[in-house]
């Protein structure tokens, strides 16, 4: 009984983004969908589609930008994208995360905004976020 009060409890601390931004999400362009998962008490996000998922050969498409020579084959699809986000202090706001862009192999600081049920702000940027680019992306379920 005591194990049930603490498990109750303790649901709204384990999960404060349920139902908001967790989902696939379509990235601008619609080149991509990212899902977005709760990992632990933060958010994280994996490309799980891509429109053209074959490089010129005809071969899945890889991180062939990532600085590092061995994760240079490592494929897109499945590729983390978001990582570390935690809840902010406004609504609907997650920061503290990073974004990897594989098309320069960066990683760059970024903040998600759920604008409404249906898209998120998406800013990566370098030191503050007025250096930066935002992206609207789109849920897709």
């Amino acid at each position: 009984m005591i194990l049930l009060a603490f498990l109750t409890a303790m649901l709204p601390l384990a999960s404060p983004w349920a139902g908001e931004a967790v989902g696939t999400w379509a990235t601008e362009e619609g080149k991509s969908h990212v899902e977005i998962t709760a990992c632990g008490t933060k958010l994280c996000g994996t490309i799980i589609w891509l429109k053209e998922p074959l490089d010129d050969k005809g071969a899945p498409k890889s991180d062939a930008n990532n600085p590092e020579p061995k994760m240079q084959s490592r494929p897109i699809i499945g590729l983390p994208l978001l990582v570390n986000f935690i809840a902010g202090e406004e609504a609907n706001v997650w920061d503290n995360g990073t974004i990897y862009n594989p098309e320069d192999g960066e990683n760059y600081s970024c903040t998600l905004t759920l604008l409404d049920g249906t898209t998120l702000k998406v800013r990566g940027y370098v030191g503050l976020p007025m250096f930066g680019k935002t992206q609207i992306w789109t849920r897709v379920n």
